[in-house]
């Protein structure tokens, strides 16, 4: 008898879950509706770290939907935000714009949205429409203008000395301890951030500023000088982020949201003003680590190394993106356009094991498998599997046809030949259609690096197969010429001393990456004999 006891369906999503069903039990709160949040940045072009909050949010929106309990995710666009500076690829006329509110500052794509935070806004809200993931989107502009802040505002400015030295406490940094929390937008300039906030008159609800201006970065942004008077009500400036995020959690009712470990700071602090000042209990965290490139360095909207949804969904479906997603929480992750067969691969994976055509013995695993394929489906998983092409393969078919305008046709008569496919379905012209875009903008003749251990004899093995393919007669018929091949692989391994089906398994992940595929002696003349000995050339040479 299975005497395993798991949390829901097993995975990440689910202990974190019953962890925070379990919390606001023990905080006497109603569970009516139990929201979470995710921040939008709308100051650059959206990456996969972007998504990755949202997406994660509502995983756990899922989780607590499979417990019984109704759950709504917020969306919430910090459309408010001055823009700090100018991000890679995009004009550099936005300078002039540098600290004016994104909200305020024209599409610089053109008139397709109404601001440059709208446009930015819109390219995340885009993706999680794509990925059918279910939101409330909030605007900060509308919740400062609104007055829906305005009651936390008050509050947090009238304990402004308070905060002011818990900050200094947590982080060292004096500024709240000497200027108050508020940035108002400059009626005069239109810049967030320039403008230091003097005095505030709690009665009127009334700040009185001067805009003296200030430093972001390593740039010293010039105030213009003006004197003004702004109110709460109007909505005309907003908190800095070490207070908003608590602020908008007690005014939403947040119960949950991830942080990545870039902003723990802010994050201690607005469970603190949460906590102390507004008398809101925080909403529980988990902290997440960022994804990184391929050079290691973190991927960041002003850098210009973003990988956006849109392009990995050129490429891969919406099931391969929130399985990179959901499949972990933990752990620091570079990611690249080349991750993408891997996770349509596994994907199918996935779905083979919930299907039961994988057998998985380990329990835990199943069930964790089964999961995570629950969730990428919103606990609407399909009632069969749909068919598995290994990516790699069509990719390289696609290579072929890289300049045939007939192309996806000409890659589903190789699979027919090749017996891979029996039936044509939109499912799998949409896989080939991927695949070929994958192909035709990243693949080369060079070989993708494949983790594989091999031994002395199957190097040797290896290097006969070399030989032989460079000397072949290939003017022969293309058919004779297959079987010639398949023959020749075979008796290379009896030779050798190898097991032929371990040999056939070790080519095919070298050429293609999976364990098996068509037969080799056909795919090796269709991809081109040259193009087959040197990619087991380039592996010898890496393995050497």
């Amino acid at each position: 008898m299975d005497s395993e006891v798991f949390i829901g369906k097993g995975t990440w999503l689910d202990k974190v879950a019953h962890g925070l069903i379990e919390r606001e039990k023990r905080l006497n709160r109603s569970l009516v509706t139990v929201k979470v949040e995710s921040g939008l940045g709308a100051s650059g072009i959206p990456h996969l770290g972007s998504l990755g909050d949202a997406v994660r949010a509502y995983g756990i929106a899922i989780a607590l939907k499979s417990m019984g309990y109704d759950s709504q995710l917020l969306a919430y666009s910090d459309d408010m935000d001055g823009l700090r500076k100018v991000p890679s690829g995009l004009s550099k006329d936005l300078a002039s714009y540098i600290a004016k509110p994104v909200s305020i500052i024209p599409d610089p794509f053109g008139s397709c949205h109404a601001s440059y935070g709208a446009h930015m806004t819109g390219l995340l809200l885009d993706a999680l429409d794509r990925l059918g993931i279910k939101y409330t989107h909030v605007s900060g502009q509308t919740t400062y203008k609104s007055g829906l802040l305005v009651n936390q505002v008050d509050t947090i400015l009238k304990n402004h000395d308070r905060i002011g030295k818990k900050i200094a406490k947590i982080v060292g940094q004096e500024k709240y301890a000497r200027s108050l929390p508020y940035f108002p937008i400059c009626d005069k300039c239109g810049r967030v951030y320039v403008a230091s906030s003097r005095e505030y008159f709690s009665d009127k609800r009334m700040i009185d500023y001067h805009c003296v201006g200030t430093r972001i970065g390593d740039a010293h942004i010039e105030g213009c000088g003006y004197h003004g008077e702004t109110f709460l009500e109007e909505g005309n400036g907003k908190l800095p982020w070490k207070m908003e995020f608590a602020a908008r959690w007690q005014a939403f009712d947040i119960r949950f949201e991830a942080y990545g470990k870039d902003i723990l700071d802010s994050v201690r602090i607005n469970d603190w003003i949460s906590d102390e000042i507004l008398q809101f209990p925080h909403p529980m965290h988990i902290k997440y680590e960022m994804f990184l490139d391929k050079g290691g360095k973190k991927i960041s909207k002003s850098s210009g190394n973003v990988l956006t949804p849109q392009t990995w969904l050129k490429y891969g479906t919406p099931e391969s993106l929130l399985l990179l997603l959901y499949k972990r929480i933990s752990g620091t992750r570079h990611i690249g356009v080349d991750d993408v067969p891997n996770l349509m691969d596994e994907y199918d994976f996935y779905e083979d094991v919930f299907f039961g055509v994988v057998k998985e013995d380990n329990t835990a695993k199943r069930t964790k498998l089964r999961g995570i394929y629950e969730y990428i489906h919103q606990l609407k998983p399909p009632t069969s599997p749909s068919l598995h092409v290994p990516y790699r393969i069509l990719a390289q078919q696609a290579l072929l046809f890289r300049e045939d305008e007939n192309q996806l046709n000409k890659v589903y008569d190789r699979l027919v030949k090749y017996g891979l496919v029996k039936e044509r379905t939109n499912s799998l012209i949409m896989k080939i259609q991927m695949a070929s875009n994958w192909s035709n903008d990243y693949l080369s003749s060079r070989l993708v690096s494949i983790n594989l251990d091999v031994s002395r004899t199957e190097q040797e093995a290896l290097l006969e197969l070399i030989k032989y393919l460079k000397n072949i007669d290939t003017t022969v018929d293309k058919d004779e010429l297959a079987m010639t091949i398949q023959s020749e692989i075979f008796s290379i391994a009896q030779r050798r001393g190898l097991q032929p089906k371990g040999y056939f398994k070790m080519l095919y992940k070298i050429l293609i990456n999976v364990e098996k595929g068509p037969r080799l002696g056909n795919y090796m003349v269709d991809m081109g004999i040259k193009w087959a000995y040197e990619q087991l050339d380039i592996f010898c040479a890496r393995t050497h």
